[in-house]
């Protein structure tokens, strides 16, 4: 049994870590289809390493990364059902590093909230 009650869940031989996960998956794979996002990544991984050190710290996996077309603007997001003090930290710092915003969708409704981190 997982940790926060998800249940993993393959599709098309994608594993995702929630059926929240993979709902957002699908409505992305449509907003692909209709031409709202373009370059659709699955898992983007960003490094965590200071300047002074050459060892990395830490990899912070999001959930999916794609390109608005109407904006150009590039939209890192997260599926979160419980956002752990760690999550919040890693967040941050990845935030500030990399000079990125997370958006983090919200576990809840039919296809999950919003909520612009």
């Amino acid at each position: 049994m997982r940790k926060y009650k998800n249940v993993k869940i393959t599709v098309d031989g994608i594993t995702f870590d929630s059926k929240a996960e993979y709902s957002r998956y699908n409505t992305l794979k449509i907003q692909l289809q209709a031409g709202l996002i373009q370059n659709l990544t699955l898992q983007p991984k960003f490094d965590f390493t200071l300047q002074n050190r050459k060892k990395k710290l830490f990899t912070y996996i999001a959930d999916f990364s794609y390109v608005d077309t109407q904006t150009g603007k590039t939209i890192i997001e997260d599926v979160k059902g419980v956002k752990t003090p760690v999550y919040r930290l890693k967040k941050k710092l990845i935030e500030a590093l990399h000079g990125i915003e997370i958006t983090e969708i919200i576990k809840g409704g039919k296809n999950g909230t919003i909520n612009r981190a």
